[in-house]
């Protein structure tokens, strides 16, 4: 009795299998490809509309004084965003990473979970609706210092969600072999645990930055009556951002003023770019340097 051909080609369901598979991989290229895409599509043609008015002195100059639209540039504003995001980020960056390491490390389940949704209210407020906080809590008084604050408070739950996701990506094994060896809780979560998690600390940091960098609503209230045009770098004056520079160029007639908030947009996207790409460089470092 002769035995049957064995054959190594797919049949039946496993055909089928094959096919849904080649399917949604075809899928999920796409996806991806159309996300590449739309990135490409938004970064080219703000360039392109904003092209007219890049040169160096927008980067290098103030505004220019008297109806010259086309004089002049935003290092006033540029300067501005760098003191609103950088303070904002010295609040929220260690309060932000703090109230994770004790949601995921200390405290009770209850407490955890309690904290995990009153994050999550917070970060689901209306950031206009923080900046008329902050403006009410401050009796109605306008600086950066204030619009900083508005800005930390959105950034907290970002810094602290992420923050935590990643600590408790850390394996228990490592958290129980430095208590196995007597040493305490909190130079465990500050010696071995924070520092396997220094990648995503650093990623959930360059996306609130990058959420506050882009905010216009809070600081509508809380620093923008300070029409000032000249570079300055003092937080408890009324600086201007770029967001705010975009708000107001863009509504106005002037084909000129128009092109300048283009050139503001794309220069805002280029600070969001260089923050991530920074972060990634901290990073490589300090996993050469752990490695060292």
């Amino acid at each position: 009795m002769s035995e049957p051909a064995f054959s190594l080609s797919a049949s039946g369901r496993l055909r089928r299998r094959q096919l849904v598979n080649r399917m949604m991989g075809a899928l999920a290229l796409g996806a991806a490809l159309l996300a590449v895409a739309v990135l490409v599509i938004v970064v080219v043609s703000v360039a392109s509309r904003g092209a007219s008015a890049l040169n160096l002195d927008f980067f290098t100059k103030n505004q220019a004084q008297g109806f010259n639209p086309k004089g002049g540039g935003i290092l006033f504003a540029i300067v501005g965003t760098g003191v609103l995001v950088g303070f904002a980020t010295l609040i929220a960056l260690p309060l932000g990473v703090l109230t994770a390491i004790y949601i995921s490390e200390l405290a009770p389940p209850k407490l955890a979970r309690i904290a995990r949704v009153a994050l999550d209210i917070t970060n689901g407020i209306p950031t206009i609706v923080i900046g008329i906080f902050v403006f009410t809590l401050l009796a109605h008084r306008q600086s950066a210092l204030a619009g900083s604050l508005a800005l930390a408070i959105i950034m907290v739950p970002l810094v602290a969600r992420s923050t935590e996701e990643v600590l408790l990506l850390v394996p228990s094994a490592q958290r129980e072999a430095s208590l196995a060896l007597g040493v305490s809780r909190w130079r465990t979560t500050f010696g071995v645990v924070v520092p396997s998690a220094i990648g995503g600390i650093f990623t959930g940091t360059t996306l609130a930055i990058a959420r506050a960098a882009g905010e216009t609503a809070p600081l509508l209230f809380l620093t923008s009556l300070g029409l000032t045009s000249q570079a300055d770098v003092n937080p408890l004056h009324q600086l201007q951002s770029m967001t705010l520079v975009i708000f107001e160029y863009s509504d106005q007639a002037d084909p000129a003023y128009q092109a300048k908030a283009w050139a503001a947009a794309f220069t805002l996207m280029c600070f969001v770019l260089l923050t991530s790409l920074s972060a990634k460089l901290a990073l490589a470092h300090y996993r050469k340097k752990l490695g060292g």
